[in-house]
C-alpha cells in the first residue's frame, strides 16, 4: 500500500495549493468527517518524508481533540507534541523548542474536536476506488498551509474509513508526507503521552 500512497500523494500536492474550496455539503467530507469524529484516538506506526526525500520513522499517539505525539525515538534526539492548544517541536541536540497553535498549523484539521470541513474541503481524484483523499484548505487564510488527507475505505475502521496518512504543505510550500502503518483506533492513550521534558539550551563552545 506504500508505494500506492506515494503515487497518488505525489502529483496532487501542487494542485492542491490553487484548488478552490468545496462550495456546498459533499457526502465524501461528510464521510471523513464522521470518520474524524468517531476516531478518539489512534497509535500507529509512521514513517515521515520530507521535500528533499529524507526520511524518519516512529510511532504516532493520537488523541483527539487537540493531542498527538511523533516520537521519533531516541536515537533522533527531537520529539513533535500537540499538548490540546499548542503544537510543539522539540530538538534536544541543540536545546531548541519550536511553537505554533495547533489551529494554525497544517495538522489543525486533523485534531480538531469538532471536524467542520465542509467550507475548506474539497475530494481529490484518486486512481483505486477504495482510496479517498481529501484537500483541506482555508483560502481565507493560506498561511495556515495545506493538508491532504488519504483514506482506505475499511468497514472496521471509525466511519469505513482507514486513515493512511497525509501530506501536510506549509505557507512556504514545504512538504511532508507522514505515511502511517498498524492503526490501532479508539485505544487507551494516557494524558502523560503529551507531555515533554523542556530541551537544555546548549552554550556556546
Amino acid at each position: 500500500m506504500s508505494m500506492r500512497f506515494a503515487r497518488l500523494i505525489a502529483p496532487l500536492t501542487i494542485a492542491a495549493l490553487s484548488a478552490p474550496a468545496a462550495a456546498a455539503t459533499d457526502p465524501t467530507v461528510a464521510q471523513v468527517e464522521r470518520s474524524l469524529a468517531a476516531t478518539q484516538s489512534m497509535t500507529a506506526s509512521f514513517v515521515q518524508t520530507n521535500g528533499k526525500g529524507q526520511q524518519l520513522g516512529g510511532q504516532l499517539s493520537l488523541k483527539r481533540p487537540g493531542r498527538a505525539r511523533f516520537d521519533y525515538g531516541s536515537a533522533a534526539n527531537m520529539l513533535m507534541v500537540a499538548d490540546g492548544t499548542s503544537l510543539y517541536f522539540l530538538d534536544y541536540a541543540v536545546g531548541q523548542k519550536s511553537r505554533w497553535p495547533i489551529a494554525k498549523s497544517p495538522l489543525g484539521p486533523l485534531l480538531s474536536g469538532n471536524p467542520d470541513l465542509q467550507r475548506i474541503a474539497r475530494p481529490m481524484p484518486a486512481q483505486d476506488p477504495r482510496v479517498v483523499l481529501l484537500r483541506v484548505r482555508d483560502a481565507r487564510r493560506p498561511e495556515f498551509g495545506t493538508l491532504i488527507l488519504a483514506f482506505i475505505k475499511q468497514a472496521s475502521a471509525p466511519g469505513g474509513l482507514q486513515l493512511e496518512g497525509w501530506t501536510a504543505i506549509d505557507a512556504q510550500n514545504k512538504k511532508t508526507t507522514v505515511k502511517l502503518d498498524q492503526q490501532r483506533y479508539n485505544v487507551a492513550v494516557p494524558d502523560s503521552a503529551f507531555q515533554f521534558a523542556e530541551p537544555k539550551k546548549r552554550g556556546r563552545a
